[in-house]
């Protein structure tokens, strides 16, 4: 159905427009120049090259997390499912928290899951490891807790 608009004759549609290209805005791994920022350049590339490494390493145990709480079983299987989906709902904040973070310094953030499997250093589960399910969850747990460490690390240095 098209519609009209008496101001304006050219005709408006619902059917999206496909195979258009568009120019590339920024390209990835650059920071922006039009953000009023006191942070210099190259101190802003070195916080967003750090930001998309704990970015993919979050998304990367986000995926984890979902991946548990699909497969856990057992006689806890309840608990652990709630848990599981407790936790993937808290990395699911921390991902739009540094997305958004790398967005403020200027920087184009990580979101394809390519991307993602290239930049983490997280090693990747198998398919269906239903038996490793919490093997694999509890691994994502000492993770978290080493890269709070390590951030909390990055930042005392940075006060000194």
């Amino acid at each position: 159905m098209e519609k009209t608009h008496d101001s304006n004759p050219a005709t408006v549609s619902a059917r999206p427009r496909l195979h258009q290209d568009a120019p590339e805005l920024q390209p990835y791994g650059t920071v922006s120049h039009l953000l009023p920022l006191e942070l210099e350049e190259p101190v802003r590339l070195e916080m967003t090259e750090r930001l998309h490494q704990a970015l993919a390493d979050t998304i990367t145990l986000r995926d984890l997390y979902k991946k548990s709480h699909r497969q856990v079983a057992g006689a806890t299987f309840y608990q652990l499912h709630l848990l599981f989906d407790k936790h993937f709902q808290e990395q699911s904040e921390l991902v739009d928290a540094i997305a958004e973070r790398i967005q403020l310094l200027g920087g184009v953030s990580l979101a394809m899951a390519p991307d993602v499997a290239e930049t983490t250093r997280l090693a990747r589960p198998p398919p269906a490891d239903a038996k490793n399910c919490l093997c694999n969850c509890l691994s994502c747990l000492m993770h978290t807790r080493s890269l709070f460490a390590a951030a909390v690390a990055l930042h005392l240095a940075r006060l000194e």
